[in-house]
C-alpha cells in the first residue's frame, strides 16, 4: 500500500514538473502559465472567461497561450486571421473536443458519425422547403401557446412575469412541438430541461459537487425518457424531423441506447439559444424607448401596408423586409452571443497571421477563437462597444450596414453569433425567423411594459461564456395583457 502511494506521488510530482518546465520556444505565441501548477488559469477562465481573456489580451496582444487545467490553449483574437484556423482541416481538428463534451454533458458517444454526413442531413431539414414547413409550424405553435397561456385570465387583466421566463418558456415549448413527436409533455420537458441546462456548464467542466452530480444524472435520465418516442426508427414511413433523425443515426451504425440519448443533444442544440436571445432583444427594447418606438413604427407600417388575405399578420415578416428589427437583432447578438470556436492541434502547425507574423503551434495544444471579445466587443471596430445602439447595423438609407474595419482593413467577420466558415450553424435561418416571429407576435398581440419603468437589464451570468447565448443573472419583471384588438 505504501509503495503504491509512493509511486502515485512520484508520478504526480513528475507530471507537475513536466508542465511547470514548459517554456516559450522560438516563434511561439506569448506564454502565460499562471501561478498554480497544472491548474494554471483554469479557475479564472471558468469563472469569467471574457474578463480573463480581456486581461490577457491587454497584456499579450491578439494571440497568446495560457495553461488551463493541464492543457495549453492558444487564444487567437484577431478576426482577420480567423480563416487560418477555421479553414484548416489537416493540422487542426474540432471533433476531439466535441466528442469529449458530448460524453461529459450528454453521456453520449457517436464515434461513427462523420461530421460531413451529419451536416448534410441537417441541411435537408433546415433549408429550402423543409425550412418553410418548420417556420410555418413554429408560427402556429407560437400563436396557439400564446392564446392558451392567456385563456385563464380576463381579456383586460394584467399578468406579471419575469421576461426571461416568459420568452424561454414560449419559444422552447413552440420549438419542441415543432420538432418532436410528443404533444402531451411539452411543459414537463421544459421544466426538466431548465434543471439540466442550469448545470450544463459545470457538466462541461467536470466541476459538479456530489449533490449537483446526482441532480444532473437524474434530470438527464428523465429527459431521455420524456423524449423517447413510442415507435422504432426502422421501417417507419413517417417524414417527421424526429423520425428522420432516428433513421439517420440507425444508418450510421448508432445503437438504440445512443439514439435515445442523442435526442437530448438535439433538444439542447435547437432550443437553448432562441429563448435567451429573445429575452435580451425585448429587454433592450423595453429599456431603450427610442429603439422600441422605431421597431413598433416599422411593424405598424407592415400591418398597414399589407392587409391582404395572402399575407396574414404572422407571415408579414416573410413578405417584407424589416431593416430596423434586423439591426436590433444583430446588435443584440453582438452583445450577448458568446460562442467559443475550439480546435485541437493534431500536427505541429505554422499559423500565418493577417499582419504577416507567423507562430508555431505545438501538437497536442488547443486553439480557441472567442469572437465575443473580438470582433464583437472590440473598441477598434465598434464605437462604445458596451452600449446597445439599435441602429448600429443600419446605413442612413436603411440598408444593412456590413462594412466594418480594424486597423484600416475591412473585416470579413465583424460579428459571429452563429460561428463561421464550414461549421456555421445550419439552423441559423430557423432560429432567426423564430426569434423575429416571436417578437413580432408579442408586440402586435400584447401590451408589454416594465413593472418598474426605471428597471435595468440584469447582468449576464459569466459562467455561460463559450456556450452560445449568454443568460441573465436574474430576471426583468414585466407585465402584459392582450391588446384591445385581440381581446
Amino acid at each position: 500500500m505504501l509503495w503504491t502511494i509512493f509511486l502515485l506521488l512520484n508520478g504526480l510530482l513528475l507530471l507537475v514538473l513536466l508542465y511547470a518546465t514548459r517554456t516559450r520556444q522560438k516563434n511561439e505565441p506569448p506564454l502565460d502559465k499562471g501561478v498554480l501548477p497544472w491548474l494554471g488559469h483554469a479557475l479564472e477562465f471558468g469563472k469569467d472567461a471574457a474578463k480573463f481573456l480581456a486581461r490577457m489580451k491587454d497584456r499579450h496582444g491578439d494571440i497568446f497561450t495560457v495553461r488551463v487545467a493541464g492543457h495549453y490553449v492558444t487564444v487567437l483574437l484577431d478576426p482577420n486571421s480567423f480563416d487560418a484556423v477555421m479553414n484548416d482541416t489537416i493540422f487542426l481538428d474540432f471533433t476531439i473536443s466535441r466528442n469529449q463534451l458530448l460524453k461529459r454533458i450528454f453521456s453520449l458517444q457517436l464515434p461513427s458519425i462523420k461530421p460531413a454526413a451529419e451536416r448534410k442531413w441537417m441541411e435537408q431539414h433546415f433549408q429550402g422547403l423543409s425550412l418553410s414547413k418548420l417556420n410555418s409550424s413554429m408560427n402556429t405553435h407560437l400563436q396557439n401557446l400564446l392564446q392558451s397561456d392567456q385563456k385563464d385570465c380576463s381579456p383586460s387583466e394584467w399578468r406579471q412575469d419575469g421576461l426571461f421566463s416568459l420568452c424561454y418558456s414560449l419559444l422552447f415549448r413552440a420549438g419542441y412541438l415543432t420538432l418532436f413527436e410528443r404533444r402531451d409533455n411539452a411543459a414537463a420537458v421544459y421544466s426538466e430541461f431548465r434543471k439540466f441546462d442550469h448545470l450544463l456548464t459545470k457538466l462541461a467542466r467536470s466541476s459538479l459537487n456530489r449533490g449537483e452530480g446526482k441532480t444532473a444524472n437524474l434530470s438527464r435520465e428523465r429527459l431521455w425518457e420524456l423524449l423517447s418516442p413510442n415507435w422504432l426508427s426502422e421501417g417507419s414511413e413517417s417524414k417527421s424531423w424526429q423520425q428522420s433523425y432516428h433513421r439517420f443515426l440507425h444508418e450510421e451504425g448508432v445503437d438504440a441506447e445512443m439514439q435515445k440519448r442523442a435526442l437530448l443533444l438535439q433538444l439542447w442544440t435547437t432550443q437553448c439559444n432562441a429563448g435567451p436571445a429573445a429575452f435580451w432583444l425585448l429587454g433592450f427594447l423595453l429599456t431603450h424607448p427610442e429603439a422600441m418606438k422605431a421597431v413598433k413604427s416599422e411593424i405598424r407600417g407592415l400591418t398597414l401596408r399589407d392587409t391582404s388575405v395572402q399575407h396574414p399578420p404572422i407571415n408579414l415578416l416573410e413578405a417584407h423586409s424589416t431593416p430596423v428589427l434586423d439591426s436590433v437583432l444583430s446588435e443584440t447578438l453582438r452583445l450577448t452571443a458568446a460562442v467559443m470556436i475550439n480546435r485541437e492541434v493534431v500536427q505541429d502547425k505554422i499559423l500565418h497571421m493577417a499582419n504577416g507574423q507567423e507562430y508555431h503551434l505545438r501538437q497536442g495544444d488547443k486553439v480557441c477563437l472567442f469572437p465575443f471579445l473580438s470582433p464583437q466587443m472590440d473598441p477598434q471596430i465598434y464605437q462604445e462597444p458596451q452600449i446597445f445602439k439599435y441602429d448600429r447595423f443600419l446605413n442612413d438609407d436603411m440598408t444593412v450596414k456590413d462594412k466594418f474595419y480594424k486597423e484600416g482593413k475591412r473585416l470579413k467577420y465583424y460579428t459571429m453569433p452563429w460561428g463561421a466558415g464550414r461549421n456555421i450553424c445550419v439552423g441559423k435561418e430557423f432560429a432567426v425567423t423564430a426569434i423575429k416571429q416571436f417578437v413580432f407576435l408579442l408586440l402586435t398581440h400584447l401590451d408589454l411594459e416594465l413593472c418598474d419603468p426605471e428597471a435595468k437589464l440584469p447582468p449576464a451570468n459569466p459562467s455561460r461564456y463559450g456556450f452560445g447565448m449568454l443568460q441573465p443573472d436574474g430576471d426583468l419583471q414585466v407585465r402584459y395583457r392582450l391588446k384591445k384588438t385581440h381581446r
